[in-house]
């Protein structure tokens, strides 16, 4: 079964034309009067509408829990993270706990405001040392929860 298009999925651009072959974010999902599915891609720094018939699902907005997944994987790396202060080496764990649980309340503005801090204490530990190996298992989980906040809040 074709997995339905949905806001915040990557797709591909299938329609012979000037958007041929490009990738993009879907925005936005309607219908037209005639009970056609129009799907508002964003291509770079433009908006366009398709039809679902000419878009083929790259992949899948993030589910809760994909993201709910992602932060205990980031918890599990937490304690190799060598450059963090006293203070943070504490609250980072702690942080991400609570925003695990934050994840199924759906609050925006609550969930935003506690990723940008866990986030912000993250930048600062790799500016300090961006090569260490870990990183590689951070990285796509906080781009991930990321994508979902983004997208489905």
């Amino acid at each position: 079964m074709k997995d339905k298009i949905e806001k915040g999925d990557i797709v591909l651009i299938n329609k012979t034309g000037k958007y041929y072959n490009q990738v993009g974010e879907v925005i936005e999902v309607d219908y037209n009067i005639f009970f056609v599915k129009i799907v508002i891609v964003k291509l770079g720094n433009q908006e366009e509408a398709f039809e679902e018939k000419d878009l083929q699902l790259q992949t899948k907005k993030p589910s809760l829990k994909e993201v709910i997944a992602s932060i205990d994987k980031i918890i599990e790396q937490v304690d190799r993270i060598s450059h963090l202060p006293p203070k943070e080496k504490v609250e980072l764990p702690n942080r991400l706990k609570y925003f695990k649980l934050d994840i199924p309340k759906l609050d925006k503005h609550l969930i935003q405001k506690n990723f940008d801090s866990i986030n912000q204490i993250l930048a600062a530990a790799r500016e300090a040392d961006s090569s260490a190996s870990f990183w590689q298992e951070i990285d796509p989980n906080l781009e991930k929860i990321s994508w979902w906040i983004r997208t489905s809040l």
